[in-house]
């Protein structure tokens, strides 16, 4: 059995395995370029949280054993794609006619990254390497010198004699350097937030940028704290039930279940949900994705109300991939209504809906339970949507 199918049946088996037992679990034990372990280890990674390769990656930086320094490039090349880029794992070793570097990023503006990982930077690197396999990349076509760069991820933070040793070379301006906790901290930002300019800014991070105006750097900080008050679950004061007329709304403080709702949905469609923002959830290969959101119960008794703000740019994501799914977590992660993309954006023009500064808006999902069904209210003289068929077991 695969360590994947493993990590599937008896999740909590290899939860708090070692990375060199998990590699050991792996094909015939061992990395290399091309083999079933390696295979087997990468797509490990690809279905495992935040957390647990950060886990991973600190025992490679702790625990030296054979294979510590290939792991942790696997690792983080997995974490470039939390962050949302498209990602080419390179080679573990260096190999006549290949070029070397570590990994390739493609970043959603289209930027590219070569990657380069170091466990330490307790000597000096010969810069001249690192930028070569960008210049071989150039000649080669799959990349432009106008939009690349390369980002050294070092395992230490305290790096300041590489720091040195970058700024006061010819490749100051194409060569970044970033530790690897820093690194994974900026992809679990990723996943607490869901504002596309916002996601734009930390990837932007990683490209070389002249800081003496830091404008970009405090609408980051800004923009991140507004989005973790962005809101996903909206209260009517007054609800009209028999017209659907929300009169007045007033913000509350968001429930937070949405991971166990992913999870839920998860065991629901059998494939693994990997956390990519704060409410969206996709399978390794993100042929499916969902947005997951959730409210708490209002005014309950025969009429229980369910309310969820849903934004533009989360139903452009859900349309523009496979099979999409809008998941709402009514008052539990047991209670939920798993609505395809599909069926949701024919409803929406029927919805109420909050417009805001720079008219920004979001359409108001409004639950209400009907002699026992769960239905769609929508606008004044708009007929209600029975969601019976939607809801799934948890």
């Amino acid at each position: 059995m695969g360590i994947q199918k493993f990590w599937k049946n008896s999740p909590e088996f290899l939860s708090d395995k070692s990375v060199r037992q998990l590699i050991g679990f792996a094909g015939k034990g061992k990395l290399a370029d091309g083999n079933d372990t390696s295979l087997e280890f990468r797509a490990l990674l690809s279905e495992v949280s935040s957390d647990h390769l950060a886990r991973y990656a600190d025992e490679c930086l702790t625990e030296s054993f054979t294979d510590s320094g290939l792991a942790l490039q696997d690792i983080i090349n997995e974490v470039g794609r939390r962050l949302g880029f498209e990602v080419v794992n390179g080679h573990y070793r260096g190999r006549v006619g290949a070029i070397g570097n570590d990994g390739l990023w493609r970043l959603p503006n289209d930027h590219k990254i070569v990657l380069e990982v170091k466990t330490t930077d307790a000597y000096r690197f010969d810069l001249k390497t690192f930028a070569g396999y960008r210049t071989e990349l150039i000649r080669a076509g799959k990349i432009a010198a106008e939009n690349s760069s390369v980002l050294i991820v070092v395992g230490r933070s305290d790096t300041g004699d590489l720091e040195a040793q970058v700024r006061g070379s010819q490749f100051a301006w194409d060569m970044r350097l970033i530790s690897v906790d820093a690194l994974l901290r900026l992809a679990r930002l990723n996943e607490s937030i869901d504002d596309p300019d916002a996601l734009r800014r930390i990837y932007e991070i990683l490209i070389p940028r002249e800081f003496t105006k830091l404008d970009g750097i405090v609408e980051l900080v800004f923009s991140t704290a507004e989005n973790s008050q962005e809101p996903l679950d909206v209260a009517p004061v007054e609800v009209q039930i028999a017209e659907g007329l929300l009169v007045e709304t007033k913000k509350f403080t968001p429930v937070s279940f949405n991971d166990k709702v992913a999870g839920n949905l998860s065991s629901s469609l059998g494939v693994p949900l990997i956390k990519r923002t704060r409410t969206l959830f996709s399978s390794p290969d993100d042929a499916i994705k969902a947005i997951c959101v959730v409210s708490k119960e209002y005014d309950p008794g025969d009429h229980a109300g369910y309310w969820f703000a849903f934004h533009p740019h989360q139903k452009d994501v859900l349309e523009k991939t496979q099979r999409g799914y809008a998941a709402f977590g009514c008052g539990s992660p047991n209670f939920i209504v798993c609505v395809p993309i599909k069926d949701l954006s024919e409803w929406t023009a029927g919805m109420n809906k909050t417009v805001g500064e720079n008219e920004k808006f979001y359409w108001h999902i409004q639950i209400s339970m009907d002699a026992g069904k769960p239905v769609l209210v929508r606008k004044k003289g708009q007929p209600r949507i029975d969601l019976s068929r939607y809801r799934i077991q948890a």
